[in-house]
């Protein structure tokens, strides 16, 4: 599993062809404050029930609050076979006040 900043992912998300999937493993009440426009919503609990909707061959950047849950979750896709995982360290927040100051951070 690759480890990307926020500043780095925002690099990759610009110069890539066909963007990743960006997988979001928060809760719901979390999501609700703040996301990535565009991500999806998978809490970490529901990520075993999901798996089997997604390709692991194509690219996933797991993204949550401060990047530890989401590592959690790229670890154990990466034993059911996924290979193209990117986690954003540092999570949602780091985007917040690295990326997108206009999005809310929280607790």
């Amino acid at each position: 599993m690759q480890r990307l900043s926020a500043r780095a992912l925002r690099e990759h998300l610009d110069r890539v062809p066909a963007p990743p999937l960006l997988l979001d493993v928060r809760e719901p009440w979390e999501y609700e404050i703040v996301h990535i426009p565009g991500s999806q919503l998978c809490p970490l609990a529901r990520l075993p029930e999901r798996a089997g909707d997604l390709d692991p061959r194509a690219g996933i950047v797991l993204i949550c609050h401060h990047g530890i849950r989401s590592r959690q979750a790229g670890l154990w896709l990466e034993h059911q076979g996924f290979s193209h995982l990117i986690n954003l360290e540092g999570g949602i927040d780091a985007w917040a006040r690295e990326v997108d100051p206009s999005l809310p951070v929280y607790g």
